[in-house]
């Protein structure tokens, strides 16, 4: 059964760590605009040149050219489709439901990641991660059990992102609240929207989004 999604939240939200677990347990295709975009770079087709010109004079992508490679990547067929990352605005939203009637697709879920944003400036400032396995940290919720040091490696590379600070991430939200945040209401008017607290534990988020998807 093929099931294509949006999943939409402002940044931190967990966005792409559900779209990682809907990949591995039911074996959908991620389409993240930014990884998209450095794939088409270097692949040298037609397109993907087009993003490289782009990209070589400092310029932003264009939405046709988004839309058109995520066309190329709709036409490779699969068990279903997330997009993370796009649509961002209302001019995009209408653009991937015109490119999903032509293709003959439907778009079967929204699923808004609600959060609070104190509580989120708390979970993402508070973060870091293993430079060398990956694993995740908390300050207060996940502490590693010996200062400096990675329970899972024993590494004592720990980094923290360099905008995981509280004036970055209210920039970031506030970018995000002005362009995507309408596209709450208009997912809404087509009944596509379905929340979810964005702030649970991820299994319990994870099943949330199950429920939702059916």
């Amino acid at each position: 059964m093929t099931i294509n999604i949006i999943l939409l939240g402002p940044p931190g939200a967990g966005k792409g760590t559900q779209a990682r677990k809907l990949v591995e347990e039911r074996g959908m295709v991620q389409l993240s605009t930014g990884d998209m975009l450095r794939a088409a770079k270097d692949s040298g087709t037609e397109m993907g040149n087009k993003v490289a010109e782009v990209m070589a004079r400092g310029e932003l992508v264009t939405d046709e050219i988004v839309i058109g490679l995520i066309r190329e990547k709709l036409a490779e067929g699969g068990k279903g489709f997330i997009f993370d990352g796009f649509p961002r605005t209302l001019g995009q939203a209408d653009a991937l439901g015109e490119l999903l009637n032509e293709t003959g697709q439907v778009l079967d879920a929204v699923i808004e990641m609600r959060v609070d944003d104190e509580a989120l400036v708390r979970r993402i400032t508070g973060r870091f991660t293993c430079g060398n396995c990956g694993e995740v940290y908390h300050d207060e919720t996940k502490p590693t059990a010996k200062p400096g040091v990675c329970d899972v490696c024993g590494s004592t590379d720990l980094k923290r992102r360099a905008d995981d600070n509280e004036e970055s991430l209210r920039t970031r939200l506030l970018e995000y609240y002005k362009k995507t945040s309408p596209l709450i209401g208009y997912y809404y008017a087509k009944g596509n929207l379905t929340p979810v607290n964005g702030l649970a534990e991820i299994d319990e988020v994870s099943r949330q989004i199950a429920e939702a998807l059916g």
